[in-house]
């Protein structure tokens, strides 16, 4: 129900002003928000036995309390102290700590069936088809700041970068496709990664326009990729140790570019809970939730395997068997000595 004077505020909880339903019907996505709801003071919830409307009939379960102790209204004088004495036996004792007890257990089913799903979502993301070793250009869409442009070659490799604004306010269109067709055409760029923030719509719709019009870039494909993740990577350690002379705004679009040619060699890099493919992380056992997300991307480069002469220290990390320090060491001993035969 919701709590007096919270309407304006708990808007997005509107579903629940007026819910009832059985408990043991509940999905966990709806318990979770239910719970949230609760913990922003917006809603409050009970469990009721009997008929709901009735406010007269007594429980049933001072009915079972009676009947476990063979307590009966037989115009006894105790008899109607005894009927008090069950009736608040259920109310002020049982009921709380019955009460207590299912929602801890409806909440723990339900934050287990959020972090599965989790997981599941992160295991498809993350093990997505590549699209292989193939010039590309990552655009990270914004509106006011602009599009950021970064060029990776067929490696990963950074080659170019830039900023254009199709969209608004600026919608500089003209200059926009004249510096993108340029980079598509100095570094023979095959494949267009747009990354699903804001601004995409247009960006998408901007680079489409622009491929239609040109005949010279026929070849060249967009697609729209998941940019979850792309901005906590840019602002890190890792990303600043990567890329010491590029600004965090063109890291981003790096990001974008590479988990397009190779998502899983690119996400292993972030954090598992910060690409957000999952409902209510937050309200989750966060140590669970960070243990299974690791265990699910451990699983799947294991899976899947790794090429020792390309893959970065966050890759090989993930490897069974391998640490930070044994991944540091093939990689250097990889740039000083060459390629593993």
């Amino acid at each position: 129900r919701l709590v007096p004077g919270q309407e304006q505020e708990g808007a997005k909880f509107s579903d629940y002003f007026e819910h009832d339903e059985p408990l043991k019907n509940v999905p966990s996505h709806r318990a979770l928000a239910i719970l949230r709801g609760r913990n922003e003071g917006i809603l409050s919830f009970s469990i009721v036995t009997g008929d709901v409307t009735d406010k007269l009939t007594p429980s049933p379960c001072e009915a079972m309390i009676a009947g476990h102790f063979n307590l009966k209204n037989e115009g006894r004088p105790a008899d109607r102290w005894l009927h008090e004495v069950v009736r608040w036996t259920w109310r002020i004792k049982l009921l709380t700590h019955l009460e207590t007890e299912l929602m801890t257990n409806v909440r723990e089913a339900a934050e287990e069936e959020a972090i599965k799903v989790f997981g599941q979502n992160l295991k498809d993301l993350i093990l997505a088809a590549p699209a292989g070793a193939k010039a590309t250009i990552g655009l990270d869409p914004g509106l006011r700041t602009g599009v950021k442009v970064a060029v990776v070659d067929a490696t990963g490799k950074v080659i170019d970068h830039d900023t254009i604004y199709p969209t608004p306010p600026q919608k500089r269109l003209a200059d926009s496709a004249k510096i993108i067709t340029a980079l598509i055409l100095k570094h023979n760029v095959e494949l267009i990664s747009i990354g699903n923030g804001t601004g995409s719509r247009e960006t998408d719709k901007f680079v489409g326009d622009m491929i239609k019009s040109n005949p010279a870039l026929k070849k060249v494909q967009k697609i729209m990729v998941n940019e979850a993740g792309a901005s906590i990577y840019s602002a890190s350690e890792l990303a600043a140790k990567e890329f010491p002379n590029l600004d965090v705004t063109i890291r981003g679009a790096v990001s974008i570019a590479r988990r397009l040619q190779d998502p899983l060699a690119e996400l292993v890099k972030i954090e598992p809970k910060s690409i957000g493919v999952g409902q209510y992380q937050h309200d989750v056992n966060q140590s669970q939730l960070a243990r299974a997300l690791n265990a699910t991307v451990e699983d799947c480069v294991n899976s899947v395997g790794v090429d020792l002469n390309m893959a970065s220290v966050p890759l090989l990390t993930r490897v069974s068997g391998l640490n930070t320090t044994i991944a540091n060491n093939i990689v250097n001993y990889r740039d000083e000595h060459g390629a593993f035969a």
